[in-house]
This record gives structure tokens, C-alpha cells and sequence, in this order.
């Protein structure tokens, strides 16, 4: 555990007036303006909606459900733009009312420090604030797209609907064949054992290029991401806000593999 737990100053104000309201929930200033042409985007009955929150494994689900859905050879996919195959909507309340509805999360702890470092690379945000401040932020429901603890809870207890399927991002590490089987039979497509062993295999080649490569930034896709950064006192009080505000909840994370 790196970093030095002394006391900052905060977060430069103008950080928090890059932010607007919409709806009840804080959102970064890329949104304005789009928000009600969003809400009135037509839905079709054979849409697939994916639905995180941000730096949870979006952009691998996005390729893992198209390579699934569409069988598709994953070196096609790394020269595409996924984002034109499976295009991403910044919303913060696609609602269930939709056909299929495909949730991941990940453990809070990983994500915190991908979002950090994440906010740090955007010029639009230009937040040069201590981790220590950000974590803070991030436990107080303080950043954008709400509360990640409020979202995780709500489509947790929506699991069993038809409709829906809830993921795990540390499961596409530790089962990865099991989660591909899942996304198989929620999709309503049809492999026999030779054309599922090959997608399985496609599979974990994407999986590896997100998470296993030496030569990505450390804050793309690692488990465990949270212990280079984290000091034990950091450490001790996000357990405790995690418990608080998930102590009704049985969902559980891997922090480790």
C-alpha cells in the first residue's frame, strides 16, 4: 500500500463546476445537452442493453457480447471500433422496461482506483486532487453517475428477472468458460460443442488483451489493482463504508484471485 495517508488540501473547486445535475444525478460535462434526446432514443424489441457504471469492464463486455453474439473472430474485433457495433449511451437511468438487459460490476475497491486514474487523463475533467480525496469522493456518492453503491444494489435485486442477467467482473477472470455459457444462453444463441469451445477460446484471447498484458497502463482490467495505492487506514474506512451501505445486500466481490 503506496500512498501517503497525511491530510490534503481538496479538490480544486473548478473540478466540481465541470459537473451538472440531470434528474437527481451528478454528470460530467460531456452529457449536457444530450440527455433528453437520450431519453426519447427509440428502443427496439431486439435490443441487447449493457449497463455499468463506469470502469467496470464496459468496453470488454461490449466486445465479449458481440464476438458471442454475432460469432465473431476477436482479431476482427481488435481493428474495429466496438463503439460503432455497440454503441454507448451516457445515461444514468436506462430503466428495466427494455427486452434484454445485460449488468457487470466490479469490486468497488479496483474500480475506484481505475476511475481516479481515469479522471486524472481527462482534460475535460482536470482533476488533480489526491487519490485519498477521490476515494472520499467516491464513498460519499460524491462523483459522477451517481451513487455506485445505490446502482449495483438496485439491478442486484432485479437478477432473477427474465430479462436480466447480472455479471461479475472478476468472474470473467476466475470462470470465464462459465460466464461465456451464461451471456450463450441469455443471448439465445445456439453453438454445438466444437463452435463453443472456439468462441470460449476467442474469448479468453480478448479477456487476455484487457487484463493480462504487460504492456497496458496497470489500471486496465488487473485484480487486486486496489492494493498499490490503498494505505491500511484507507483500507480500514472503505470496509466500513462498504459494509454500511451494503450490509443489507448479499452481493458479494472478489477484492483478489
Amino acid at each position: 500500500m503506496a500512498e501517503s495517508e497525511a491530510e490534503t488540501p481538496g479538490t480544486p473547486g473548478e473540478f466540481d463546476s465541470k459537473y451538472f445535475e440531470y434528474n437527481g444525478v451528478r454528470l460530467p460535462p460531456f452529457c449536457r445537452g444530450k440527455m433528453e434526446e437520450i431519453a426519447n432514443f427509440p428502443v427496439r424489441q431486439s435490443d441487447i442493453w449493457i449497463v455499468t457504471y463506469p470502469k467496470s469492464g464496459t468496453s470488454l463486455l461490449q466486445e465479449l457480447v458481440y464476438l458471442v453474439s454475432q460469432d465473431a473472430d476477436p482479431d476482427e474485433i481488435g481493428i474495429m471500433n466496438i463503439d460503432e457495433q455497440v454503441p454507448v449511451l451516457e445515461y444514468p437511468q436506462p430503466g428495466l422496461d427494455i427486452i434484454k438487459v445485460i449488468c457487470m460490476a466490479r469490486n468497488p475497491k479496483d474500480l475506484v482506483v481505475s476511475y481516479y486514474q481515469f479522471h486524472r487523463s481527462l482534460r475535460t475533467m482536470s482533476y488533480r486532487g489526491t487519490f485519498q480525496e477521490f476515494c472520499r469522493r467516491f464513498m460519499n456518492d460524491k462523483l459522477g453517475y451517481g451513487s455506485w453503491f445505490e446502482h449495483v444494489q438496485e439491478f442486484w435485486e432485479h437478477r432473477m428477472d427474465s430479462n436480466v442477467l447480472f455479471l461479475l467482473y472478476e468472474d470473467l477472470l476466475k470462470n470465464l468458460s462459465g460466464t461465456v455459457e451464461l451471456l450463450v444462453r441469455f443471448l439465445g444463441v445456439s453453438y454445438d460443442r466444437t463452435q463453443m469451445e472456439s468462441i470460449i477460446e476467442h474469448c479468453h484471447q480478448l479477456v487476455d488483451q484487457y487484463c493480462n498484458a504487460e504492456a497496458l497502463p496497470i489500471g486496465r482490467g488487473r485484480v487486486g489493482l486496489w492494493k498499490d495505492i490503498f494505505t491500511v487506514s484507507m483500507n480500514e474506512k472503505f470496509d466500513a463504508v462498504f459494509k454500511q451501505k451494503m450490509g443489507k445486500s448479499d452481493l458479494s466481490f472478489d477484492f483478489s484471485l
